[in-house]
């Protein structure tokens, strides 16, 4: 079927915007994403519906904002770049139909340090001026709830070692790396370890490690082990709330992770004789499974109240009895 000529012609220009926000590829902005924009910084915007937005460089003000054409003055500093094209094209579609919108950094401000993990607003910040490791984590707002006791610092060769006495170099892939303690370095135990940050750090938070309790107990629970290296069997089963009637306590298990496979050993545990006094007490470690079975020879099933608990996990059973 052939469009009137009249139709054809008003329809026309919608159809060629149309065509070419469809070839329109998204501008080379995903490695960074995640980074917070802020004064000084230069980008560029395309918008395909939007001639005078392309390819033009803006640069934020002192005051954090840009001036835009049809817009008009936009706040940036603070935002990711992600979050500035999400601002843009609310801003947009009450002007246009269906907006596209894609910001790419031209020029920074400063070298980046890449904060990954569980930190509250993990991203990709710049590096002006001298920085310390305090300033830069005070100014992501610290680690999430969850997150473990200990940093990580990545550094590039090129920029030196870092310079604490822990740090560990790898020429192969020509970084060091080291680990701090959150806590020395919030009490100034250490005030070393508050290390002047590199162009192109990365600091890394990974979630808090845990110890995983069911069977016949209480509650089914995990543990985060926070800063402790480990905790006893008596240390978890009293945040479990202690043993239900009809445990059986002088043979508890303990799943633990076989190195380098997917399979776990058991390991016996005599739970009454620690509790009596009479044992030494066991050191639990990261992942960790503690089974508390049922007395009088039928065992259900794990309980799953703890996520995902390992259940259907293999495991090979190596029985260790501990007295």
């Amino acid at each position: 079927m052939q469009l009137p000529v009249r139709l054809f012609a008003r329809l026309a220009p919608c159809l060629f915007l149309c065509a070419i926000a469809v070839a329109q590829p998204a501008p080379g902005n995903t490695g960074r994403p995640d980074y917070v924009l802020g004064p000084e910084d230069q980008i560029i915007i395309r918008s395909a519906q939007v001639a005078d937005l392309n390819d033009r460089p803006f640069r934020i003000g002192s005051d954090g904002s840009i001036d835009l054409p049809l817009i008009g003055r936009v706040k940036a500093a603070g935002q990711t770049v992600r979050a500035l094209e999400v601002d843009l094209v609310s801003k947009l579609s009450q002007f246009v139909l269906s907006p596209q919108v894609f910001v790419t950094l031209a020029q920074l401000r400063g070298d980046p340090v890449f904060i990954i993990g569980s930190f509250r607003t993990p991203g990709i910040y710049p590096l002006t001026g001298r920085k310390t490791l305090v300033e830069m984590l005070t100014s992501v707002g610290g680690l999430q709830p969850n997150a473990s006791r200990k940093i990580k610092i990545t550094r590039r060769s090129e920029y030196g070692k870092i310079p604490l006495p822990n740090a560990i170099e790898d020429p192969e892939r020509k970084i060091s790396i080291v680990e701090i303690s959150m806590d020395t370095l919030s009490e100034s135990v250490n005030p070393e370890e508050d290390v002047m940050l590199q162009p192109y750090d990365i600091i890394s938070a990974e979630r808090a490690e845990k110890i995983y309790v069911s069977g016949e107990v209480s509650r089914s629970t995990s543990i985060e082990l926070g800063e402790r290296p480990s905790i006893s069997v008596a240390q978890a089963l009293t945040e479990a709330g202690g043993f239900t009637q009809v445990a059986q306590r002088d043979k508890i298990r303990v799943l633990r992770l076989i190195s380098g496979t997917n399979r776990r050993a058991e390991i016996l545990v005599d739970a009454k004789q620690i509790l009596a006094g009479k044992a030494r007490d066991f050191a639990l470690l990261p992942n960790d499974v503690l089974y508390v079975p049922r007395s009088g020879g039928v065992q259900p099933v794990l309980k799953g109240s703890v996520p995902g608990l390992i259940a259907s996990i293999p495991f090979l059973l190596i029985s260790v009895a501990l007295r």
